[in-house]
């Protein structure tokens, strides 16, 4: 793997690597099934702007969940990154099942240093990302070193819910409830998981705020940078193009 790992690669690889079997299946049900819809959001954002040549990257692979949906909702191939090897291996077994072996492509690397030319790939998406990196500013300027001008980029990421009502019942889910759910459902791996996010999503956005991350999009050369807020606040998708050729869908909704 290129360089060495920084301190936030070192606890993501760590706090991932037992979690492989059965994750795509408790992050469905831990999320009370949002997580499929944030990530069809996300998808349908970038699949219908990549011609049937074109590559896709998909950064923060994982077991390849977002590259099976690309692949199913596009023509083109799928390259998939992941800092996490086990990930990596589930994700290649899952690949294997659909019959995708021949469109999606999974390699082991590093958001902050990605081991593709510049202008490599016609869209890219990336998913649950800056929270583990340390400077979340450069790795936006990395991915939108390999994005092909004109080409969109498109996010995943949690967010944290506003109002008297919606942000005391996510602190309670999060704190209390989603550790236990994990411990209950996956044993102490998955309550080790669930009694990091809450804290950890919630000390993201204090340092970097939505408006943040749309001038750190823009700063890194996106255009056209749009948000939407998902589940009542739980979920965020974002969009924008790359720099240098045909504008893409903006307009926050």
């Amino acid at each position: 793997m290129p360089d060495a790992l920084s301190g936030a690669n070192r606890f993501a690889r760590d706090l991932f690597a037992e979690l492989p079997a059965r994750y795509d299946r408790l992050a469905e049900l831990l999320s009370f099934g949002q997580n499929g819809q944030w990530r069809a959001a996300m998808t349908g954002r970038v699949c219908g702007e990549v011609p049937a040549d074109g590559v896709i990257l998909d950064v923060a692979s994982g077991t390849a969940g977002v590259a099976l949906q690309l692949a199913a909702r596009s023509r083109a191939r799928v390259v998939g990154v992941d800092l996490t090897e086990p990930m990596l291996r589930q994700g290649q077994r899952r690949v294997v099942a659909a019959g995708q072996r021949d469109r999606i492509t999974l390699v082991a690397g590093r958001a902050e240093q990605l081991p593709f030319p510049d202008a490599s790939f016609d869209a890219l998406t990336f998913t649950y990302l800056l929270r583990y990196v340390r400077d979340p500013q450069a790795t936006l300027a990395e991915l939108a070193r390999v994005l092909k001008p004109g080409g969109i980029m498109a996010s995943l990421e949690f967010c944290v819910p506003t109002g008297p009502l919606w942000h005391p019942a996510w602190w309670a889910y999060t704190r209390m409830v989603l550790p236990a759910g994990g411990l209950l459902l996956g044993g102490r791996e998955w309550f080790r998981v669930g009694r990091f996010l809450g804290p950890n999503i919630s000390g993201h956005y204090r340092s970097y705020p939505v408006a943040w991350t749309v001038a750190a999009w823009e700063k890194a050369g996106l255009t056209d940078v749009g948000t939407r807020i998902m589940s009542l606040g739980g979920g965020l998708v974002m969009w924008g193009t790359r720099q240098g050729g045909t504008a893409g869908r903006g307009a926050s909704q």
